[in-house]
């Protein structure tokens, strides 16, 4: 047996004696947590279907291509691939919809292209930006201040600059 099977009946125990040796009623602290996590997952459903439902309409009334198509030529100006557009535009606001517009890009280009690698440097040095502050703001019950939307957004233009940028240092 090795270590990583190990971990988890470890941690399992450590909670046991824990609560053991402090007293500590595990089934009222389980059911607790339980209500405080459904309690959240339910205020979080409307923020949810809202975000989802704008970046389901966005990609498929075509206005995420549109967009794309408009801003290709600057984006060759400056070697950002214009195939990676689109996932650009959605990679802020949905994973699934951004691991679909990889799948759809690498079909089309391939894997080993500089727009498949930059794909996939784009996919891994980016985050779900807006989806995630909409989710912590519901969680939290606050509306979030808007230096949180300036610094997400840096943050992702950083990733995809940068994505090319090393690339092409790097392959």
């Amino acid at each position: 047996m090795n270590f990583s099977a190990m971990i988890v009946p470890f941690v399992i125990m450590l909670i046991l004696l824990y609560s053991a040796f402090h007293k500590v009623d595990i089934a009222e602290v389980f059911t607790r947590g339980a209500r405080e996590g459904l309690h959240s997952a339910a205020a979080l459903v409307p923020m949810l279907v809202l975000l989802l439902t704008a970046v389901g309409m966005f990609t498929s009334s075509g206005a995420a291509d549109m967009i794309s198509r408009l801003a290709a030529p600057l984006a060759e100006k400056f070697g950002f691939p214009p195939e990676c557009l689109t996932l650009a535009l959605i990679r802020p606001f949905t994973g699934g919809g951004a691991l679909a517009a990889v799948e759809e890009l690498l079909t089309r280009v391939g894997a080993d292209s500089f727009p498949g690698k930059t794909a996939a440097v784009l996919m891994a040095s980016t985050e779900t930006t807006f989806y995630t502050i909409a989710v912590y703001s519901a969680a939290l019950e606050k509306k979030p201040d808007g230096r949180i939307f300036l610094a997400a957004a840096a943050a992702d233009l950083t990733g995809f600059i940068l994505s090319p940028i090393m690339v092409r240092l790097f392959t």
